[in-house]
């Protein structure tokens, strides 16, 4: 064969093998598009059916409803179809339902939004091929307790929790994390929620000497100490989790409180994928990003399986893969091997970067 000739048939299987990828490539999205949490169901098909527009790559959308058997039925029609890979999922307990039947049918999957510890933790023994694009329920008080105790170790604190199952493991996480830094509380208590005034509580932090205080309990808590601390010149700092990001009531944040949470993703995603979305008038909202990025972990993946000749599961673990909301890798339990949250800090109109103070 002449020289020309092998390399005009190179070209030409190296074309086939392109378009055959991108005629096999389907990707099985599951999204409550039904039920009270639709709206969220919806972004994920928002962003999805962007990226697969994007990258030229098919989907199958089906209604998890987010319920046991919506997840089941899901998954027995992602497995009939034979998709590649599946993202979405927000529930427990359609995953959980899901799972089993895409572990037989060897589909793998990326869920955007489901913090359930165990899915992941119980990998060795259900060895169910899943990816979780998105925080673990454990990863917040963590990064409390692991970036707290960084910034306060030098500071008079407290810790003050509101008494609720959420705010008792914060506040606990976070006092454990300080007693092995050789880090002391000044003052440590629960605290009423929901009162229209925390003087007394604030007035007791000034007496202790607290100069920081983490706060796990709502933000509307959080707002109204942040007042009383001002009007009685305590001068205290206070922190909480993410969910200071939803705006409080009646009473803003004071100046400086701070917040650990993973970013806002619009504030961190691609520009030329954000210009995307704005000229199909589609907003960035809520999960529209992390699905979108999904698809193209999907796409990245299958592609280095295809190329590697290792399974779609095993292409996905350890590996960097550019996304729209920046670099992700999964670790050998199928978490972030990163944790997203950040330390933020409110400038009187919004939370910013603490690094960019």
């Amino acid at each position: 064969m002449r020289p020309g000739t092998r390399t005009i048939t190179a070209l030409f299987w190296l074309f086939a093998a392109g378009g055959a990828h991108a005629a096999t490539l389907l990707v099985g999205v599951a999204a409550p598009l039904s039920g009270p949490s639709a709206i969220l169901g919806k972004q994920i098909e928002l962003g999805t059916g962007l990226a697969a527009q994007a990258n030229g790559i098919e989907l199958k959308t089906v209604d998890d409803a987010c319920t046991a058997d919506g997840g089941a039925a899901a998954a027995r029609d992602f497995a009939a179809a034979k998709v590649n890979v599946v993202v979405g999922f927000l529930c427990t307990d359609a995953i959980e339902a899901a799972m089993p039947i895409l572990k037989d049918a060897n589909i793998p999957v990326i869920t955007v939004g489901v913090r359930t510890e165990s899915l992941t933790d119980r990998r060795a023994k259900t060895g169910w091929p899943v990816y979780r694009l998105g925080p673990r329920g454990d990863d917040e008080r963590n990064a409390v307790a692991t970036s707290l105790t960084h910034l306060w170790q030098n500071e008079l604190f407290a810790i003050i929790d509101d008494g609720t199952i959420y705010g008792r493991e914060m506040a606990e996480t976070l006092r454990a994390a300080a007693e092995q830094a050789a880090l002391k509380p000044v003052f440590v208590d629960t605290f009423r929620p929901q009162l229209d005034n925390q003087i007394g509580l604030v007035g007791r932090l000034k007496k202790a000497g607290a100069t920081h205080v983490f706060a796990g309990g709502d933000g509307d808590d959080i707002a109204i100490m942040g007042r009383d601390a001002a009007q009685l010149q305590a001068g205290i700092v206070f922190a909480g989790g993410e969910n200071l990001r939803t705006p409080p009531g009646d009473v803003p944040y004071a100046f400086g409180t701070l917040m650990i949470a993973p970013p806002e993703w619009a504030d961190i995603a691609d520009p030329k994928v954000l210009e995307s979305f704005s000229a199909q008038k589609i907003a960035p909202d809520g999960y529209t990003l992390p699905a979108y990025a999904a698809i193209e972990i999907a796409e990245a993946a299958t592609a280095l399986s295809e190329s590697s000749g290792k399974p779609l599961a095993e292409a996905l673990t350890g590996q960097d893969f550019t996304t729209a909301i920046g670099p992700i890798r999964f670790d050998a339990k199928g978490d972030l091997s990163q944790s997203p949250y950040r330390v933020f800090r409110f400038d009187g109109t919004r939370f910013v970067p603490l690094e960019s103070n």
